[in-house]
């Protein structure tokens, strides 16, 4: 991995691929997922007299990043509750005492959608600053844990810009075990056909970060929209900036 100490060190130009996570680093969608997973979180903990409060550092420590059943998942062993894991098509609205690991995800993914649809996404314009920085020679491909990636990079209006998307839907799909596991990026960076040390991974959650610090890549931006600069730097970070735009 290349020693990046500062923004002015990095040289997009010098990487062929750029392989961007969604929501955090492209679009704010990471805080229409913090609020829904807050909301579907507190909901569940209330229906079941837990006192102890859902809170967003509860968010970065177990869920920021994951895939949406394995979030669960590690928030419910955080807390020390068993439920049984359940099936995909389990329903959001399960009775309390009734509950799957996989309803869970679902009940927060219907939040998220339903978020998204009546508040529409803008991207970050730094970000877009940064895509339009980029050179013809780039390549761009999207990693992200969520299965609406598609729907979230068409209403952004930022869909054409990327050759391809590995989202939960490819991974479950391929097999590939999400993040803090590099195999996505690897899955993308191979999509492309550029080597992995050829490839800039950029990051916002600290999983995501340690995914592409596991990788043969040849840089990982960590972007900090609360994970925070010191944290990201220690999960692996080549570099840590607050807007890619600092990079444009």
């Amino acid at each position: 991995m290349t020693g990046v100490s500062d923004a002015q060190s990095f040289s997009r130009d010098a990487f062929t691929g750029h392989l961007f996570d969604l929501d955090g680093v492209i679009t704010p969608t990471a805080e229409v997922h913090m609020r829904a997973w807050a909301r579907m979180f507190q909901g569940f903990l209330d229906s079941r007299g837990v006192t102890e409060p859902y809170t967003d550092e509860d968010y970065f420590a177990y869920v920021d990043g994951k895939p949406r059943y394995d979030g669960v998942r590690s928030f419910l062993t955080s807390r020390g509750i068993e439920l049984p894991e359940g099936e995909d098509a389990d329903a959001a609205d399960q009775a309390a005492g009734k509950e799957t690991v996989r309803g869970l995800g679902n009940r927060k993914n219907d939040m998220v959608l339903t978020l998204i649809r009546t508040e529409g996404v803008a991207p970050y314009p730094g970000t877009v600053a940064y895509l339009d920085a980029l050179g013809s020679q780039a390549r761009l491909a999207i990693v992200s844990s969520s299965r609406n990636a598609e729907e979230v990079l068409t209403s952004a209006g930022l869909r054409e810009r990327f050759e391809h998307i590995v989202d939960g839907n490819v991974a479950r799909a391929e097999g590939l075990p999400g993040k803090p596991a590099p195999d996505t990026f690897e899955h993308a960076a191979d999509l492309l056909g550029v080597p992995h040390e050829q490839c800039v991974v950029y990051e916002d959650a600290v999983s995501g970060v340690q995914a592409g610090a596991a990788g043969r890549f040849g840089a990982v931006i960590g972007v900090d929209r609360g994970a925070g600069h010191d944290v990201l730097a220690r999960a692996g970070a080549t570099l840590v900036v607050s807007d890619l735009e600092e990079l444009a």
